[in-house]
């Protein structure tokens, strides 16, 4: 057809672009909300009407929690805040405040349905469901007013296969319907959908399948091999999302975090930045600093007595702990009230001590050095003493750039200290070597012993993979702490009386609450807990086997660790302590 001059015949008409990948997203999670919303509703209505029996509103209710799986790449990502209390742990979320938030969602609903349904709390579970639904609100709320950007998408999908190497396929979702496996293939299976809006996604997509399959035909959560599935499978993943998005090019924003960005897997070599919780660049880690902060960390001129330097407590032969039980108070030979830690890999924690009070590894050097019991120390005493001595002057003014200096600043002391313990940061044992590739690096009973870690012996839902303490995978903006009930005694019969975070947030949930420390390096650093009261890994094994100190027969009312026993034989404990001693830095 020849059109007439002027005009346009139909089809040479401009085609109207198609809407760009973001827009496809955001129109996607919008029905995905909306459906979740719809399953809760659904799911409320059975409760109260009493229409349903245990077995139908446990299948409306795992049919509501793979609703949410659809979308909590999403979900975790652009909103963590409701995330929290939509999928979240069934324990207290306590702000630094002190304010303290009841716990709500996915999981708290699990523990009024299973291991039976409890009639008696149909009206709370409701209620829950409810606020599910207007939980759903908010999400939909930010989709619709948010622009999501490209590189953010390849972000948020990588995070969601770590977070279901890390939480998924441990149970930590699901401890008593343990649909671990079934779930963790709902998240990456939704995953599909918007990575499929770009080019050059065939090859993730393939993997994705791939890994899928796996864990739909492992779905057992006691003999799943997890120990294979990442190495195969979850790693190639997040390495093909990497390279696809590198393929991409697209202009993405950087910004200080524990995770690196880059990172294409949780193994990858310097895939943790050590200087993420730092305030700006100012204070990071510099070649310089760490060489004034080890020659300030072996200094007993820090100590008001001249006779104890960091180096005492924390030695390096001892992974940087001291093998004793508690180490003394200065001057007077009585005991101090907690076990010295570890200092490899401290950086890799948003807050340190046994209570979690200090925010930084420079608050905590500061409250070690003049903490009248440790080293009795005076910062402000100490800068002038610093000054006077030419070679400390030499290297304050090579470390800290400052234009007519004419003295030390404390907060260079303590910055110096802290980029000293930054250095100490080595993520190289022989089970990242494993898990980089080289199955050769591992025995038999060492993998056996993290398949166990990771499942059946619930270790790994507190410990998390791969940096096992208790920074909380994979935004790592948080470190938990647990009450887990340890004995004064290794005989049992009494509950230490340290009240741990309980003395800094007046929080009735946090007595007798503890970080939860790295199990790095652990084979090195006996005895154990935060008051040494157990010297070998055995002892250890045998408590958490008991189940905890409630276990034990001690009456602790807010004992956050599960304490039914895990039944786990002696073999299987042996598995578990030689897969811990595969965790020693090289």
């Amino acid at each position: 057809m020849i059109a007439a001059a002027g005009y346009v015949s139909c089809d040479q008409r401009p085609q109207e672009k198609p809407p760009p990948p973001e827009k496809k997203i955001t129109q996607m999670l919008l029905t995905q909300v909306d459906s979740f919303a719809v399953l809760c509703h659904t799911l409320q209505t059975a409760v109260e009407d009493g229409s349903a029996d245990e077995q139908s509103l446990r299948r409306m209710f795992l049919g509501a929690r793979m609703g949410y799986k659809q979308f909590e790449w999403a979900a975790e990502y652009f909103e963590p805040a409701t995330a929290r209390f939509v999928n979240g742990p069934p324990v207290p979320e306590v702000e630094l405040s002190g304010q303290a938030f009841e716990p709500a969602g996915l999981q708290v609903i699990e523990t009024f349905l299973y291991p039976r349904y409890d009639t008696a709390r149909k009206t709370e579970i409701a209620g829950l469901l409810k606020r599910l639904q207007s939980d759903c609100e908010k999400f939909t709320k930010h989709f619709a007013n948010i622009d999501i950007l490209d590189w953010q998408v390849f972000d948020a999908a990588k995070q969601e296969v770590f977070r279901v190497e890390t939480l998924g396929i441990t149970g930590f979702d699901d401890p008593l319907s343990l649909e671990s496996m079934t779930e963790s293939a709902a998240g990456l299976a939704g995953l599909k959908k918007p990575l499929g809006y770009y080019k050059g996604a065939g090859e993730v997509m393939g993997r994705l399948d791939t890994a899928m399959n796996y864990l739909t035909r492992h779905p057992d959560f006691n003999s799943f091999d997890r120990a294979e599935f990442i190495t195969t499978y979850a790693n190639a993943i997040s390495t093909g999302i990497t390279d696809m998005e590198e393929s991409l090019k697209l202009d993405i924003m950087r910004y200080n975090r524990l995770l690196n960005q880059e990172a294409k897997t949780l193994f990858d070599k310097g895939a943790f930045n050590v200087n993420a919780y730092m305030p700006d660049r100012s204070a990071f880690m510099t070649d310089e600093k760490v060489t004034l902060g080890r020659r300030l960390f072996y200094d007993p001129l820090l100590s008001g007595t001249g006779t104890r330097s960091c180096g005492s407590c924390h030695q390096p032969d001892k992974a940087f702990a001291d093998g004793l039980r508690k180490n003394t108070v200065l001057g007077d030979g009585g005991l101090l009230s907690r076990n010295t830690p570890t200092l490899i890999n401290a950086a890799l924690q948003p807050a340190l001590f046994y209570d979690l009070r200090a925010r930084s590894l420079e608050d905590q050097a500061l409250a070690v050095v003049q903490n009248e019991k440790e080293m009795h120390g005076s910062i402000k005493l100490s800068v002038v003493r610093l000054w006077q001595d030419t070679t400390y002057r030499r290297m304050f003014s090579q470390a800290f750039a400052k234009k007519d200096r004419t003295g030390i600043d404390t907060l260079e002391v303590m910055n110096a200290l802290g980029s000293y313990v930054r250095s100490l940061t080595d993520l190289n044992s022989r089970w990242d070597t494993y898990m980089r590739g080289d199955k050769t690096a591992m025995s038999k009973d060492e993998i056996s012993g993290f398949n166990l870690f990771m499942g059946r012996a619930k270790c790994g839902t507190c410990h998390y993979m791969p940096l096992f303490n208790g920074t909380f995978p994979p935004r790592y903006m948080k470190i938990e702490s647990e009450v887990i009930g340890v004995p004064a005694s290794a005989d049992g019969k009494h509950i230490d009386e340290d009240m741990g975070r309980y003395n800094i947030i007046r929080s009735g949930g946090f007595k007798h609450s503890f970080k939860i420390p790295t199990l790095r390096n652990v084979a090195r650093t006996a005895p154990y807990m935060h008051n040494g009261v157990y010297t070998t890994l055995e002892e250890v094994m045998e408590f958490y086997n008991k189940g905890g100190g409630v276990g034990l027969g001690l009456k602790i009312d807010n004992q956050t660790l599960p304490f039914d026993k895990l039944d786990l034989t002696e073999k299987e404990m042996k598995e578990v302590v030689a897969f811990m001693k595969s965790l020693d830095s090289r």
